[in-house]
């Protein structure tokens, strides 16, 4: 793959103990870079959520990469802070910093919760937020690097109706929320271009059924544990991670990563 080398480089994946943050991580340790698996599970607590941050750093380890775990809850101001302190305490630097956790809530307008409408705030954005705020003074002292924030097609304006039975599902509260962390991407990137320090987005276009994903649809009894995997997502964050600092400001979308995808090994 053409750019620049992710020899030497560290990351931090948030949301990394499972489905495309797990491959993302992956993808970028086969590049060469030092990954953090950065997220809450310590444990299997759900049959229907497999994967810790351990076993995703010991299988990182098992094939060659570099990789370490920290528990990371996205909710805790503290918790965002400490995993960028002990990232760069323990291997020197920080230059990439990928927001992927997220999580979908249900209901519409009416029934939805309002604690539910807390978490998700929480999770999808303020977490994205502050963990830029503490990254960037470690990125900058590196001379540079990349912020990639995960977002969905569903942030995409709907456009004005009269609109079909199926239009905007699930974008009410998850697209709300990844409009705005797409916003705040943009405007990072004019404030950080000076730094050389790039903020993308990655957006899916479409749905990969991961075990967050088809969680709450998933027997917990016997679940089934056949998921999709999140390959093209890890390649594309990679190709993003390659790109000089001029590369900024970007939503990448998954039609365009089909085209690139040829051009990355």
């Amino acid at each position: 793959m053409a750019g620049q080398t992710l020899e030497g480089k560290v990351a931090i994946v948030t949301g990394a103990s499972r489905g495309i943050g797990e491959y993302i991580a992956r993808h970028l340790a086969q590049a060469g870079a030092t990954v953090v698996i950065a997220a809450r599970s310590e444990e299997v607590s759900d049959p229907r959520l497999p994967g810790t941050i351990y076993s995703v750093a010991e299988s990182i380890r098992g094939a060659g990469g570099k990789a370490l775990a920290i528990p990371t809850n996205m909710r805790d101001s503290e918790s965002i802070r400490g995993c960028i302190e002990r990232t760069v305490g323990e291997l020197g630097r920080l230059d990439i910093l990928v927001n992927n956790a997220a999580i979908l809530v249900p209901g519409d307008i009416e029934s939805v919760q309002e604690r539910h409408i807390e978490l998700m705030w929480q999770v999808d954005l303020r977490g994205p937020v502050l963990m830029c705020k503490y990254a960037v003074p470690y990125l900058r002292a590196a001379g540079g690097g990349h912020i990639i924030n995960i977002s969905s097609g569903v942030a995409k304006f709907p456009g004005p109706g009269p609109y079909g039975a199926d239009a905007g599902s699930g974008g009410l509260f998850y697209g709300m929320v990844k409009a705005g962390l797409e916003r705040f991407t943009q405007g990072l990137a004019i404030q950080l271009q000076a730094d050389r320090i790039a903020a993308n987005v990655l957006s899916l276009g479409y749905v990969i059924h991961t075990p967050g994903n088809v969680w709450a649809q998933n027997d917990p009894q016997q679940p089934n544990l056949e998921f999709d995997d999140a390959d093209w997502m890890g390649k594309a964050a990679v190709w993003i991670a390659r790109q000089p600092p001029e590369y900024t400001g970007h939503i990448v979308f998954d039609d365009r990563m089909r085209y690139w995808l040829a051009d990355i090994d």
